[in-house]
Order: structure tokens, then sequence, then C-alpha cells
């Protein structure tokens, strides 16, 4: 089954075409979710927000690629949670940070300690960005998408999409000067 085939299955109402859309872009839409909100918990229930919107709404899709459309909804999805969390703080002992990936055996215990550290140094910078700039960045270098999809899934001009990335970029650029001292000693010199 290719992608076409799945998004008319789905329209027809076949769960099997919509299970294999999920299957091909889930990784993608948590690991957006996860970069915007910043804690699992949150990232796989914005995940699961998005795919069942896109499953209640997928008769109405008009698209040629399904990626930019489930990417713009599990967006919207981080966004809302964002929402939600700044109108409604909670704090929970539960709350962890991001966790860290696993690496190849043959990682040193110094390197892995050293990327997680990193990792989680820009991960709580890019958490103090504003929303569509925290988005924006996401999606074109941490997802690596291109600026074309990237303004398909922000349903934005192109020329926004490059703006909101050069002052994301600086932003977060700003943010990591600031605390150069917490980055490890590797990765100082490229701030």
């Amino acid at each position: 089954m290719d992608e076409r085939e799945a998004i008319a299955r789905s329209k027809e109402g076949e769960v099997d075409g919509f299970n294999w859309l999920v299957a091909r872009y889930e990784r993608q839409v948590y690991n957006l979710a996860l970069s915007m909100l910043g804690n699992t918990h949150d990232a796989e229930d914005a995940a699961q927000d998005a795919f069942l919107s896109a499953y209640r709404s997928i008769r109405s899709f008009k698209g040629a690629a399904f990626k930019p459309w489930i990417c713009r909804i599990a967006a919207n999805s981080c966004i809302d949670k964002m929402r939600y969390r700044s109108r409604h703080p909670a704090f929970s002992i539960e709350d962890n940070p991001v966790e860290p990936k696993s690496y190849a055996p043959a990682d040193q215990p110094e390197e892995v300690a050293l990327r997680t550290e990193l990792r989680s140094f820009i991960d709580s910078k890019l958490g103090l960005l504003p929303s569509d700039l925290r988005l924006t960045v996401v999606l074109v270098d941490v997802q690596g998408m291109s600026y074309d999809e990237a303004a398909q899934v922000m349903g934005c001009a192109l020329g926004t999409v490059k703006s909101r990335l050069s002052r994301g970029r600086r932003q977060m650029r700003r943010l990591l000067c600031a605390d150069k001292e917490l980055l490890p000693d590797k990765y100082r010199h490229y701030i």
C-alpha cells in the first residue's frame, strides 16, 4: 500500500488505511510534539490528539501529501497544550525531562553523558522561545523539513517561515550565549 491508497481507503472508512498512515508518521509526529512540549507525557497526548483529529476529519483532506497535513494538526495540538499549560500551571513530581535516546553500545559513557547534557540544555532554551518561533525552529532545524514543507505545516507564506526561522535562531543564540558556561566544553566555541 502506498500513501495515496492509504488516504483513499481512509476516506472510505477503512481503518487499515488510516493505521498505515499512523504507522508511517507516528514517529515524526511524536518527535515534533516532544520538541515542542519538552516532556514525553504531553508529547504522547498531543500526538494521540493529532491522529484522532486527523481520523475524524480525513474525509475533508484535499491535499496530495499527508505529512504536512498531519504535522499541521500536531503543531496546533501542541500550541493548544502550551496555551493550556500557561493558563493552568501544574507542578508534578512525575514531570520528567526529555528521556535520552538510546545510543550504540560502542559509545563511551562520557560521550553519552555529554550528548544527553547538551540535548537537555538546548531543549530547555528551546522551550523559552515563543510558540511560533519554536515551531519554526523545530520543523526546520530539528525535523529537517524544507522551508516549503514548514510553510505548509504552519499555513503561512515562505517568507514568514524564513523570517521566523531567522528570529528563532537569533533568539536561540542569545539564550545559549547567556548560559554559555553550562555548555559542555567542547561545544562552547560554536556559540
